[in-house]
């Protein structure tokens, strides 16, 4: 889509919007009390595992803390940045089910990820293969960000003045974590994880003896016993992730950042170990999980998930986006079958946009999802619907789909209506994968077959073939026959004519199709039982 200018709106507008990302924006500019920090400006961050496949959990993490960043911009004209943080110094510990070359892995357990080989032989380690398919996506959706390596981080020493701060306070800190660990980890944990001279694995073992003096902690060599002293800075230790976090945002002085509900505890603990330090913990929203099919929590490891690609072969970025933005604070479902829903939902708003008054428009969320920026609605034509026309068409290519879109808008071309192409294509692959396999269809009831006759002669001596007067007709005609709600019979001309318990808005289907083929398509299945 091609956006429009950005709407010159009234101050008022942005301080009154409800939005959750103004209502965050609202937050973070109380915290530093309408003036620009020291640092000079306001710092977002997020945060990233590269254990593991990019996953659209981590997408709608960049996504949400954007819009939040966008609505702090119309706030207030504090500088902002935004961090995309990788934590991919940390240990390989278990290989991802869904990774090539899982031998060659097992033989690099433990070793930071950077310091493991590319299982698919692109990157100069799995940890840089992961981080550049992040890059690469938010990179192709335009969004602001600064990618931050914590390998680069720690190994050119910017981390060495925090280290040191926690070298300093090791006892504090340690007070603070040994509470919450199971007794027979309190016996062997650290802070800091030191990384293996001789076999370059990230090593969770107890220190014998902390010397801030000399920058340096001793342990004892899991394979010899031997003592080995090691500096905790320039890269030759990282720090447990809980204690890391706590450390960035205090070596950063992170402003705001977001994080699920499975770290609610996590970020107590971080904010804790932050002040410890001398910081001032970031403010947090905390958003509700994703989960798979089957209601469990999508992983990286597992890929029972969407992934970023899969999600952009069935439909635009945009929807995506918007997707993320409904109800953060709310588990939803993501998987394939929420897709179309997305999509459609999404082209609603950009329709309803241009008619709503200011206020109503910052707090639509296709405001959020195109920065202000919001495009023109180019097409009527619902996903839904071209999925469906699809399906009865057994649509093998985009061009059958258009042979009927072009009769109904006749001057549609996939020059002069770009969206509309697009989602003719992502209809054409949603339809291949998900509905070709699963159609099934049923035979009509006596009850059911008089209807559909009633339709068929109906059909026959319709004037005004607009979508309107066709979904009326069809209305009356489930009315004239013993159906025990219009649903029902709704339900028939989806199962027995698309062969799916779901289905479009029938009289802008039937508008679509041609009330010719409809008839035939009914003549048919009627033949059929």
């Amino acid at each position: 889509m091609h956006p429009v200018s950005i709407p010159a709106f009234n101050p008022d507008t942005y301080q009154n919007a409800k939005s959750w990302p103004f209502e965050e924006a609202k937050r973070i500019l109380a915290r530093v009390r309408g003036q620009k920090p020291v640092k000079g400006y306001v710092l977002f961050e997020t945060g990233y595992g590269p254990s593991g496949l990019p996953h659209i959990g981590t997408f709608g993490e960049v996504a949400r803390t954007t819009m939040v960043r966008h609505a702090f911009q119309q706030l207030s004209d504090i500088p902002t940045r935004l961090f995309t943080f990788s934590d991919d110094m940390d240990g390989l510990r278990k290989v991802p089910e869904n990774v090539p070359n899982q031998k060659m892995l097992h033989q690099h357990l433990g070793k930071p990820l950077t310091q493991v080989p590319d299982p698919y032989e692109q990157y100069p380690s799995f940890g840089d293969h992961n981080n550049a398919m992040l890059c690469r996506f938010l990179d192709s959706f335009g969004f602001e960000y600064e990618f931050q390596s914590s390998s680069d981080w720690y190994k050119s020493g910017r981390f060495d003045p925090t280290l040191r701060m926690v070298l300093q306070h090791y006892q504090a800190i340690m007070a603070a974590m040994l509470p919450t660990l199971r007794s027979e980890r309190q016996a062997t944990y650290s802070p800091f994880l030191p990384v293996c001279p001789t076999t370059g694995q990230v090593l969770q073992v107890p220190m014998v003896e902390v010397r801030a003096h000399s920058d340096t902690v001793i342990y004892r060599d899991p394979a010899n016993q031997k003592l080995v002293e090691i500096p905790v800075t320039g890269g030759h230790c990282k720090l447990q992730w809980k204690v890391d976090w706590g450390m960035r945002w205090r070596a950063f002085d992170v402003d705001y950042e977001m994080s699920g509900k499975d770290l609610i505890d996590s970020v107590k603990l971080s904010s804790q170990i932050c002040r410890i330090l001398g910081g001032h913990p970031p403010e947090n929203l905390t958003y509700e999980l994703f989960l798979d099919q089957n209601g469990q929590k999508i992983s990286k490891s597992k890929g029972n998930g969407l992934t970023i690609d899969e999600w952009l072969t069935y439909a635009p970025a945009e929807s995506l986006a918007y997707y993320m933005y409904q109800s953060p604070r709310k588990a939803k479902r993501l998987y394939f079958d929420v897709i179309p829903r997305a999509v459609d939902d999404y082209l609603g708003m950009v329709a309803k946009y241009p008619t709503q008054t200011a206020d109503e428009q910052v707090d639509n969320a296709v405001y959020h999802v195109h920065q202000g920026q919001v495009p023109p609605c180019e097409t009527s034509l619902s996903f839904s619907i071209l999925l469906n026309l699809a399906s009865v068409c057994n649509a093998e290519s985009s061009q059958v789909l258009w042979g009927f879109v072009q009769r109904y808008v006749t001057d549609a071309t996939p020059e002069s209506m770009p969206v509309l192409a697009r989602l003719i294509d992502y209809a054409v692959r949603y339809y291949q994968d998900f509905i070709k396999p699963y159609k099934s269809y049923r035979s009509p009831t006596q009850t059911e077959a008089a209807a559909l006759r009633d339709l068929d002669g109906a059909l026959l001596s319709v004037t005004d073939p607009s979508a309107d007067t066709l979904q009326t007709l069809v209305f009356e005609v489930g009315k004239r026959h013993n159906f025990s709600d219009l649903r029902a019979w709704f339900g028939t001309l989806y199962e027995v004519l698309l062969g799916q318990k779901e289905g479009p808005r029938m009289g802008s289907f039937i508008a679509l199709y041609g009330i010719h083929n409809i008839r035939q398509l009914i003549q048919e299945k009627l033949n059929d039982s």
